[in-house]
């Protein structure tokens, strides 16, 4: 099915659509985009948005249908009672610490009491009755004990290094515990893969624009993507529609990492783990990107995820993998930056490298 398309089913699913939408995280670009397209949608009434920073001067034109309030998650409770709020799109989740900001420590309080004080607020809003969770794939982890493919139903065989899948873990669990509290409020969490596409500005993205990009040497990960406009829909259509659960929002198909670096046209630099983790620390430094354990693991190991539930309960479609990262190289990138004759020499070029250090250690050993 084509993205933009409804299932026949669907429009049984369909309910009055919130009068007041309260959506978190406005200051970044995807509570910006989200909060824009509900208030552009004549079924709401009046969307909201709330973060404790302003929105950067780039997205002031975005939200201007929007009305913003100042405030802190853990003051949300007030607002939201006053307001006599009927939906709230959860979306104020760091994925990666920022040394700035406080790091780890400072990510953690954001993510995770940052939720538990929202959940407290919405167990106290009389009118509620729709919440939309932003989680990620992360929550499956990665480790070598994975199966091919995830579903919704799939534990953590291990539980995740990074911060990020932690607090994702513990978000959701505290997400079960207040639908036990309101089950007249239909709960929907979304498991976003990593987002590409034309206008993401990620970690992930800048990643992949670096014109050399370190990889695990002896890994090739299989890796998902979901376009950015795709994730906007499936937000669009949590609020408006009625989809209560936890869907998995990808792509169909996968990309190798060394497929995906290839198309991109850059050139890949095979480190041993802990070189690559030594890579990453350097780039964060230098203020290039935010990566961590969860990025470093997902390099290592990969993860594919089932959409079944998605496709069939949404009745949406998202572009395929293959198809938003290509979307991504030629808009964010330009093109590729090296022609396929000279990233091949390039790589032959790399590997040679390394048969000669793995030669001389092996003279010097015997």
């Amino acid at each position: 099915m084509r993205p933009g398309s409804y299932h026949a089913a669907t429009e049984a699913l369909v309910s009055d659509s919130p009068g007041t939408v309260v959506v978190t995280g406005v200051s970044r670009f995807l509570g910006a985009h989200v909060a824009a397209r509900l208030a552009a949608d004549p079924r709401i009434g009046q969307v909201i948005g709330l973060d404790p920073a302003d929105p950067p001067a780039a997205l002031a034109d975005t939200l201007r249908d929007v009305e913003l309030v100042r405030v802190d998650l853990r003051s949300a409770g007030s607002v939201l009672a006053d307001l006599g709020v009927e939906a709230v799109v959860h979306l104020a989740i760091t994925s990666s610490p920022d040394v700035i900001q406080g790091g780890r420590g400072a990510m953690k309080e954001h993510n995770v009491i940052g939720a538990m004080q929202l959940l407290a607020a919405c167990q106290q809003a009389p009118r509620l009755r729709k919440l939309v969770m932003r989680s990620s794939t992360a929550a499956y982890g990665a480790s070598f004990r994975d199966p091919a493919v995830f579903t919704e139903d799939t534990e953590p065989r291990e539980v995740p290094r990074g911060g990020f899948a932690r607090d994702i873990l513990d978000i959701e669990g505290y997400l079960r515990g207040f639908r036990r509290r309101r089950p007249d409020v239909v709960g929907t969490v979304l498991r976003f893969a990593p987002l590409i596409g034309f206008r993401a500005d990620t970690s992930l993205t800048r990643y992949f624009s670096q014109p050399f990009v370190p990889t695990v040497l002896g890994r090739d990960a299989r890796l998902q993507f979901v376009h950015v406009d795709d994730a906007l829909e499936v937000l669009h259509r949590s609020v408006v529609e009625d989809h209560p659960g936890t869907f998995n929002v990808a792509g169909e198909g996968v990309l190798a990492l060394s497929q995906a670096i290839r198309r991109a046209g850059r050139i890949a630099v095979p480190l041993p783990e802990p070189g690559l983790a030594g890579a990453l620390s350097a780039a964060r430094v230098a203020g290039i990107g935010q990566s961590g354990l969860d990025q470093i693991d997902l390099f290592v190991h990969g993860r594919v995820v089932d959409t079944t539930r998605l496709i069939q309960e949404f009745g949406f479609t998202p572009r395929s993998t293959a198809a938003a990262f290509d979307d991504f190289i030629q808009a964010h990138l330009g093109g590729a930056l090296v022609a396929p004759e000279r990233l091949a020499t390039a790589e032959q070029s790399i590997l040679d490298s390394i048969r000669r250090v793995r030669a001389a250690r092996r003279e010097a050993m015997s």
